[in-house]
């Protein structure tokens, strides 16, 4: 391929893309006082829609699954209406656009969910440190274990949720299986501790996985379904005895189910030093994955390109740059500069460092 086969078409699924430039999914905490995505948003999203694929930010299920402040979600009307708004903007422009399915599981704090809950966990297992409420930071709490009838009300609260991303005019949704959250603590050892059908050996500790990819397929096509794992994830102090062995088991098993896509994100920090955990993720586990491969994580142009030219990924994602960068993939297309990124303005906050980054003047 040449140096410019990120820019290429692809067929994922039954969509076809403009280019292999993925917006990866990026929580920016600026949603209205009922989780809803705002005027701004629309902006913001249509401005990158030169993507080839645009993943929207983490939006939670159902307010039960909130983890931070002024994060949107897809269980109430008003919020569906927002973001219809987004697709229709997006697709005006010719880009694509899957919302992201997330449920934060025990990263939370009564201050932030309904009536004061706990949060809620495959196992009643702290995280150390403290979580942002809003205002200022409170001590994490210990979740409440969850029974085998709320993990079944949680499957509902995913169904509900993949029904309003058709009402609200997604072209598909990507699950989000990443970074410590529900579906990852049920997958690795060092968050699960359960004894019933839902812990123990990988088979087990992988069902609820399996369970929401079902429950979203009969809702999406599963050609519509993307999912997002961090095998090498260490965040919010996850841990696994044998990540490499358990990660390549359920990545073969994702083979079944025939998805728009594997999105795998490389580890935040060096894990070298880690047995049984793969330091770089996307060349590991390609040989295990059969569909479309999406890698994320600290890529660059020329980086993503090698993954690509060398088969190692079909489409790469792209967050930091596309923050800075709204024209991203034209910059990428007349080998431009790119904007630096702002960090205080990543998370809360009003258009600046959200929609005021230049465009190229040409």
């Amino acid at each position: 391929m040449s140096t410019l086969s990120l820019l290429l078409p692809y067929n994922l699924g039954s969509l076809e893309i403009k280019n292999r430039v993925v917006m990866a999914p990026l929580t920016r905490r600026r949603a209205g006082t009922q989780d809803e995505p705002l005027p701004m948003h629309v902006n913001y999203y249509q401005q990158r829609s030169g993507a080839g694929l645009i993943i929207t930010e983490a939006s939670q299920i159902s307010p039960f699954g909130k983890g931070y402040p002024n994060t949107p979600g897809i269980y109430s009307e008003t919020q569906i209406n927002a973001w219809r708004k987004i697709c229709h903007a997006v697709h005006a422009k010719g880009g694509k656009i899957f919302l992201q399915l997330w449920h934060v599981g025990r990263y939370s704090h009564p201050d932030l969910l309904p009536g004061g809950s706990l949060p809620v966990a495959p196992s009643p297992l702290k995280v150390s440190g403290w979580i942002n409420v809003g205002a200022e930071k409170k001590e994490t709490v210990v979740p409440k274990e969850l029974s085998k009838d709320e993990i079944k009300s949680i499957l509902k609260d995913y169904q509900i949720a993949s029904e309003n991303a058709l009402k609200a005019g997604f072209d598909g949704v990507e699950i989000h299986g990443a970074n410590g959250y529900l579906i990852d603590q049920f997958l690795q050892d060092g968050s699960n501790h359960r004894s019933d059908e839902y812990g123990g050996h990988i088979e087990n500790r992988s069902r609820f996985l399996f369970e929401v990819i079902g429950t979203i397929c009969d809702i999406w096509e599963s050609g519509r379904v993307g999912l997002r794992l961090s095998p090498s994830g260490t965040k919010m102090d996850m841990s696994d005895s044998n990540s490499i062995k358990h990660f390549s088991y359920i990545i073969n098993q994702l083979n079944n189910y025939n998805l728009a896509y594997l999105h795998l994100l490389e580890p935040w920090f060096d894990v070298s030093h880690l047995a049984n955990y793969a330091n770089h993720v996307a060349v590991y586990y390609r040989p295990f994955y059969k569909g479309t491969l999406i890698a994320s994580g600290g890529l660059n142009k020329d980086t993503a390109t090698e993954l690509i030219d060398n088969g190692m990924a079909d489409l790469v994602a792209f967050g930091k740059a596309f923050i800075s960068n709204p024209d991203l993939v034209r910059r990428f297309e007349l080998n431009a500069p790119l904007n630096d990124w702002d960090v205080d303005t990543f998370y809360g906050g009003d258009e600046r460092g959200f929609t005021d980054y230049p465009f190229l003047k040409t």
